[in-house]
């Protein structure tokens, strides 16, 4: 075995065990008909079985596929890691499921350009009409597999202490460009979390003030629950 393949079995083994975690938290007899994709917003709190995803899964009661790592980007560019789920798009196997929840580019300013002079990188993730670039292709591609998608926004800043008060502008833009995409697609609902943190409240951050409390990740399963309910009501 060469010493790429077996680094490549290394990571795969690392990462398919973390992965049984999360998605046999709640499993049930079946196939499971909704998929979480995304970054740490997503997969924070997985490990005690109390992330996002846990807890639409909670909220619905039946299981939520989640495959979300902390770290990944949309735009990603080395190959194994890149393969195993680093790249949100490859978190996403063709599955034949009804809805994907998912997360994604915060990483991409954090760590591609520091949250400042983000313009190459926001037109890449997303251009200013929401019509190209990484993240509408990556929703188009799951979008043909007839499942809908849940785009979920970032928690805002309280403006106390938080190392991504300075990435506000960017995740304004960004997510301002997700909701034109949105209208362009019935099948795709942007939820934002914009009004979810009141100003000089921290208990919606866990202690390093970027990731989400478990409060938090109560909150935002919530609404995506009742988005989702709603939804399946009315289609």
């Amino acid at each position: 075995m060469t010493k790429t393949k077996l680094i490549t079995a290394i990571l795969l083994t690392l990462f398919s065990s973390v992965g049984l975690l999360a998605t046999t938290a709640h499993a049930k007899d079946g196939q499971p008909r909704i998929v979480a994709i995304g970054d740490s917003l997503m997969a924070w709190h997985r490990g005690a079985n109390l992330s996002i995803a846990d807890e639409v899964s909670k909220g619905l009661s039946e299981p939520v596929v989640n495959r979300s790592i902390s770290g990944a980007r949309i735009i990603y560019g080395l190959p194994i890691t890149g393969a195993l789920g680093m790249k949100i798009a490859n978190q996403f196997r063709e599955d034949r499921v009804d809805w994907v929840i998912m997360t994604g580019g915060g990483n991409d300013f954090m760590m591609g350009c520091g949250c400042g002079a983000c313009e190459r990188r926001m037109a890449k993730l997303i251009s200013a009409d929401g019509g190209r670039g990484e993240v509408p292709k990556l929703i188009s591609d799951i979008r043909k597999t007839g499942a809908r998608v849940v785009y979920v926004g970032y928690l805002r800043s309280p403006g106390v202490g938080s190392p991504i008060e300075s990435c506000k502008d960017e995740g304004d833009e960004f997510e301002a460009r997700l909701g034109k995409l949105a209208k362009r697609d019935k099948g795709l609902y942007f939820l934002s979390l914009q009004d979810l943190v009141p100003s000089g409240d921290r208990s919606f951050h866990g202690a390093d003030m970027i990731h989400p409390s478990r409060k938090a990740s109560r909150a935002i399963g919530a609404r995506i629950t009742r988005l989702i309910q709603k939804a399946d009501r009315t289609r």
